[in-house]
């Protein structure tokens, strides 16, 4: 079977094109690198050509208000009106699960638009609704540092490694369309602001976290509820400690 992944080249992109091709299928990488543009549309029908499947894992290059909005307006319009051109079967794009809860924040008003662009479509589609990455640690410190402490919400988190994502993304790929949104997540779960004292005191990072209701997160202020699933989610395997072991000790709270 013949599948573009959109973002081919990324965090998660590189890993699903991987699983597709160990099993036989297709998968062509669709990135700028690969002579694709899905902002102005070009090479867009050449990709799509003979496609099933696509698989959008494309994410705006800025987090600021007004360029997050056009990046995801202006691609899921190119791209969902390619797939149509092609006849494509099954639209799949990965979101976040809580984006509907979360329009404060300029991000996540992109991620609801690139959503309703979707579910306009006349294409089949699937919405993966994913937690936080583990990977995403770094960037999180980072973003809540105050001089030397770093202030955090405590609602609840249910974090997701980026392995087990793809694992999902591929599987949801290869069945039939959901029409809807499928959640998935991390198999443990706690408040952010904990996750974040953990990852810190494992890199060897000596500030201080403080548990805050009123921090924001890109933007939002968080419910308990906000960032985590509302009803049965497909579960990955990888908790905190095993990914850490694999890969988070080459990483540091700072993001370096």
């Amino acid at each position: 079977m013949k599948i573009v992944v959109i973002g081919g080249t990324g965090l998660i992109g590189s890993k699903v094109v991987a699983r597709l091709r160990e099993l036989g299928h297709e998968a062509v990488v669709a990135a700028p690198s690969t002579g694709i543009d899905i902002l102005s549309g070009a090479g867009l029908d050449e990709a799509m050509a003979g496609a099933e499947v696509v698989v959008d894992l494309a994410n705006s290059p800025s987090f600021e208000d007004a360029a997050v909005l056009s990046f995801f307006q202006t691609a899921g319009r190119n791209i969902l009106t390619a797939e149509a051109r092609a006849g494509v079967r099954h639209h799949l794009a990965l979101s976040v699960v809580g984006t509907d809860k979360l329009s404060a924040s300029g991000y996540f008003r992109g991620k609801i638009a690139q959503e309703a662009l979707i579910r306009g479509s006349a294409v089949p589609y699937t919405i993966v609704h994913s937690t936080q990455f583990f990977e995403f640690l770094p960037g999180i410190v980072q973003s809540a540092s105050v001089g030397d402490q770093v202030h955090l919400s405590p609602a609840l988190v249910q974090p997701i490694a980026s392995d087990d994502v793809a694992d999902a993304v591929t599987r949801l790929a290869l069945q039939p369309p959901a029409n809807g949104i499928v959640e998935i997540a991390g198999p443990e779960r706690e408040p952010l602001s904990g996750l974040a004292r953990r990852f810190m005191a494992a890199s060897g990072d000596a500030r201080v976290v403080v548990s805050d209701e009123n921090a924001l997160y890109f933007g939002a202020r968080l419910q308990t509820d906000t960032l985590v699933p509302a009803g049965a989610a497909w579960q990955g395997a990888i908790g905190f400690e095993r990914w850490f072991a694999q890969t988070g000790s080459t990483r540091k709270a700072t993001g370096g």
